[in-house]
């Protein structure tokens, strides 16, 4: 092969460095490529020399040489131990250790000897719809004959993990295993790259495998006993590639005895709902199963359905569901309980429907039976897991905190939330599978699920407007210190140098039209401003006010307060009412308003330069602040149109701008209109750019200057030509006129923000250069802007 043994000395062993705890110690080993001999970690020292075609082990007995694969070279070899006490050995892919997949005790059912699988059930009622954990080799050959024998001619198997598995042999058996970070030897991986599927990277796992066992006279470590340890770990024999098994080889031969039998591989997340892209690939699945067509052939039954994770509970209750959801759309389940429901179905129905979940259903077409299918979907699933159930145990354990403490790492609070709503997004997202069920299911799924949501958009603004939880949030959380009440000074300075002159930061108007942005004012600028607006020179008898603020907000003793974390005083706390209906912001307020008056103690509040101790003696909310001007002014009409901080407003928000534009344009075309958010800036100026187009689409566009020449690096950014928004300028008719319009827009209301930077177009270029991975979300904004803007024109 054009290569000679080394006539060096043997090479000394790897050097064992512990460190002082006692866990585990990896260090990188030497690059094969860059030396010409390596210490080899087993007994018996040998050689790589190096050539220009591929490094070659050879013993020092000259006995055996072997190339080593050309992919293991780009691997960074890696050795590590659990403990001092444990030999050290090689790492999978450079970080983990190969863990046996289940443990006894994760069997709950105790199936694995009966049945071939840990807590193998079937679904209650009638369908053939199973689903188990993990099985080894054996094992699973059990399952298939165990549904054979029960007369299942053809069976659907779905591996629904998405972290990679491997099967070593084990006596006459194949037992699964699975890759672990020391850190946490009982979690799999997950969060893996999407772009490198689990079945490729098993393979690699495979080949590093084996290369492995060749560097240590054909045996490899992997760990059996987690718990305590007790002679771990374990020397499993690797002679050749064939003593490994990946996932696919074990699930798909069946195949070849079974010519009904199919397999597919259906990535779930461990938590929360499934992406669009998994639910396309399960609809894939059913397009391609002629069984699982309404055009099937009725004379034969229907499939079974075989679902299965490492232990059979939360993904495969998930895959379950879905699959019910399919079989009832081909064959109504002929055991469903027609009588009274019993206790606990009566129990269930007195919980509360979550106001997203009605939200949904009354949107949906025939959405409460959508809904009633899902909930029995759910409870033919529930022997091992209840996805409703996991969302109330979770939100009760939420409201049972007192004292917030640390949990796995973080707030024990923030747990329980994520987990609730990891749950209620995984009911949500299984309604509206459903419906999508109900329309494309007779069409032979002629959209796919990605495809169809994208013309059901608001789906989207339900989901994100989910979590409701601060329409219940205790008014006392000021007051018991877990929140601190944050200064307008702080929150909003005064950029535009207003305060002196109007009371107000930030003050600014569109130039030549009647319309007028702020900062959250004051009782006192509230007056200014009114005074202003109807002196000699303006004269406007009528003045439309908006506050576009979806946080509370509360005036103390003559300055404006937001209630905040106190770890997060930069980061508002946004309640989530729903559109049209800001009275629950505002009675959030009252109730705060109420509260602070009646504990009469010292609040701990943040100003502009420092924390300071104050009791408040007087409060209002901003209802009550334009209540006490109206007397005044009798042409002042105040709304509450809460907006979303730093995104686009929702096709209601537009809705509710502008019919009260309208309206007070009605009674007055003269009209002024004023609008506010905390410091002026984005809602601010996205509400004043919607005013400015009504007021033109009402009174005519003024003419448009000349393209100026622009010689400036970007140049076609600086001008809004991002590509996202040229596509959409050129799908639109009259799309460049459109597009000019909202720029003559922005450019008239930003034409005195240049000291607070903050044009659309501007913000996206310079966010784009300081960092080009969080811009993706601020091209949304502006397209959205502008073409929300120009549609509900």
């Amino acid at each position: 092969m054009g290569t000679t043994a080394s006539t060096a000395p043997p090479p000394p062993a790897l050097h064992e460095s512990v460190h002082g705890n006692g866990m585990a110690d990896s260090r990188q080993s030497l690059s094969v490529g860059s030396l010409q001999t390596v210490s080899i970690h087993n007994s018996k020292a040998k050689s790589i020399i190096t050539n220009k075609v591929a490094p070659v082990v050879i013993t020092y007995n000259c006995r055996q040489e072997f190339q080593i694969h050309d992919d293991l070279l780009k691997t960074n070899y890696k050795v590590g131990r659990i403990s001092d006490t444990m030999p050290e050995h090689y790492l999978v892919q450079g970080s983990y250790f190969m863990v046996q997949d289940v443990y006894s005790k994760a069997d709950v059912l105790n199936t694995t000897a009966s049945h071939g699988a840990p807590n193998f059930r079937q679904a209650k009622g009638s369908y053939p719809l199973f689903g188990m954990g993990q099985p080894s080799l054996t094992g699973f050959k059990q399952v298939l004959q165990r549904l054979q024998g029960q007369g299942h001619e053809e069976i659907v198997f779905l591996c629904v993990r998405e972290e990679p598995v491997v099967f070593l042999r084990l006596a006459e058996d194949f037992v699964p295993y699975t890759p672990r970070r020391k850190e946490n030897l009982h979690e799999n991986l997950h969060g893996l790259d999407k772009e490198l599927p689990a079945e490729a990277l098993e393979v690699t796992i495979r080949k590093e495998l084996y290369d492995f066992a060749k560097l240590n006279e054909n045996v490899f470590y992997v760990y059996n006993d987690i718990e305590h340890f007790k002679d771990e770990p374990q020397k499993i024999s690797i002679t050749c590639e064939e003593d490994i098994h990946i996932t696919e080889e074990v699930y798909k031969r069946p195949i070849f005895t079974m010519p009904t039998y199919r397999y597919h591989r259906l990535p779930l997340p461990m938590e929360g709902a499934p992406l669009e892209a998994e639910f396309d690939a399960f609809v894939n699945i059913l397009r391609e199963t002629p069984s699982l067509s309404q055009r099937r052939d009725l004379s034969k039954p229907l499939p079974a359905l075989v679902f299965s994770c490492q232990v059979g509970v939360g993904r495969t209750n998930l895959g379950m569901i879905l699959g019910t959801l399919v079989l009832n759309r081909l064959q109504p389940d002929p055991d469903q309980p027609m009588a009274d429901p019993p206790e606990a179905d009566k129990e269930e129905d007195a919980k509360p429907l979550f106001r997203v979940i009605q939200a949904l259903t009354d949107r949906l077409p025939n959405g409460q039976q959508i809904l009633e299918e899902v909930d029995r979907a759910i409870e033919l699933c529930s022997e091992m897991h209840s996805i409703k159930e996991a969302i109330y145990d979770n939100k009760k354990k939420l409201e049972g905190i007192g004292e917030d403490y640390q949990f796995q790492g973080g707030s024990t609070k923030d747990y329980f939330l994520r987990r609730a709503m990891q749950s209620l997004e995984r009911y949500f997202y299984l309604i509206v599978f459903n419906a999508y069920l109900h329309e494309q299911y007779p069409l032979a799924f002629a959209s796919s699920f990605s495809r169809w949501l994208c013309g059901h958009t608001w789906v989207y603004r339900l989901l994100a407007h989910m979590n409701l939880a601060e329409l219940r949030a205790p008014a006392d959380l000021v007051t018991k210190g877990t929140r601190v009440l944050v200064a307008d000074d702080y929150l909003a300075p005064d950029v535009l140098s207003t305060m002196k002159e109007m009371k107000v930061a930030n003050f600014r108007r569109v130039p030549k039209m009647p319309i007028y942005g702020m900062a959250q004012p004051t009782s006192e600028a509230t007056g200014t401003v009114l005074a202003y607006l109807t002196d000699e020179k303006r004269k406007h008898s009528h003045v439309l006010w908006v506050n576009l603020q979806e946080e509370l907000v509360l005036e103390g003793n003559g300055q404006v307060y937001c209630p905040r974390e106190p770890t997060c005083l930069d980061q508002n706390i946004p309640v989530p009412a729903p559109a049209g209906q800001p009275q629950l912001i505002e009675q959030q307020e009252t109730a705060l308003k109420e509260e602070v008056l009646a504990a009469q103690k010292w609040l701990e509040v943040t100003q502009e330069q420092e924390k300071q101790m104050k009791m408040f003696k007087s409060c209002l909310t901003p209802q009550e602040v334009f209540n006490q001007h109206k007397g005044s002014h009798q042409g002042l009409q105040y709304r509450r149109v809460p907006l979303p901080d730093c995104s686009a407003p929702r096709e209601e928000d537009f809705d509710q701008l502008l019919d009260a534009m309208k309206g007070t344009l009605a009674d007055d075309p003269r009209s002024a209109f004023v609008f506010n958010c905390s410091n002026g800036k984005g809602r601010t100026t996205t509400a004043m750019v919607t005013a400015l187009l009504t007021l033109w689409h009402f009174n005519g566009f003024p003419e448009f200057a000349d393209d100026e020449i622009v010689s400036v690096p970007d140049a076609k950014y600086t001008k809004g030509e991002f590509e996202v928004v040229m596509q959409l300028v050129r799908l639109l008719p009259e799309g460049h006129r459109m597009k000019r319009e909202v720029d003559m827009a922005l450019d008239a209301v930003s034409e005195t923000m240049t000291p607070m930077h903050y044009h659309l177009r501007e913000i996206i270029i310079s966010t784009y250069r300081q960092s080009p991975y969080t811009t993706a979300g601020i091209f949304m904004r502006e397209d959205t802007l502008g073409l929300k803007m120009l549609f509900q024109e």
